[in-house]
């Protein structure tokens, strides 16, 4: 599974969205992340976007670390069991598959155009699957931010957007409706 599976990365875009726009367009494309830990350690609960219409997804390594079975549920309330793909531990990134055709795949755009103050926006599962769906904004507020986390630094890009451990492997997205980013 994934053999030549690109994530795509688009440099140029069109208007500014506003909030509404910005929801609309791109929630449709986030997913809640629950991989089962077994039956001493519980479920792990984080957040996924879809990057190919036929059932790719990106989220973080974290997330599904350690799972022995993971479920991914759309927006719409659908949930499919999905195959772990690759991983790297070191970046925080996982890939998923599940076998479905035709999903609104998110846009990614390029994160080297980010400057510091843009306007950015996160869709998630903040504290589970209770609120997922949630929207919050804010800006850049660094970017190439040398953060150690889990004993490995990584370098990120720094936003004063709310984020919760359950929007850890959801989009951080750009006032034109592209996934610019990861959530840790």
């Amino acid at each position: 599974t994934g053999q030549g599976v690109e994530l795509r990365v688009t440099r140029e875009h069109g208007k500014t969205l506003s909030a509404q726009e910005i929801y609309k367009l791109v929630n449709p494309s986030v997913v809640t992340v629950m991989a089962d830990l077994g039956e001493d350690m519980g479920v792990s609960v984080g957040t996924g976007v879809i990057f190919t219409g036929d059932g790719y997804i990106v989220t973080n390594y974290h997330v599904v670390e350690g799972g022995q079975a993971c479920m991914v549920a759309l927006d719409v309330g659908y949930s499919y069991e999905a195959k772990y793909v690759a991983g790297d531990e070191e970046n925080d990134l996982a890939v998923l598959k599940i076998d479905e055709k035709d999903l609104p795949a998110a846009e990614f755009g390029d994160s080297d155009l980010l400057t510091v103050g843009d306007k950015v926006y996160a869709i998630g599962n903040p504290l589970g699957v209770e609120l997922r769906g949630t929207l919050t904004d804010g800006i850049v507020s660094a970017i190439n931010r040398d953060v150690e986390v889990d004993g490995r630094t990584m370098t990120l890009i720094q936003t004063n957007a709310a984020l919760n451990s359950g929007n850890s492997g959801g989009p951080l997205i750009n006032e034109y409706g592209q996934v610019v980013g990861i959530n840790v």
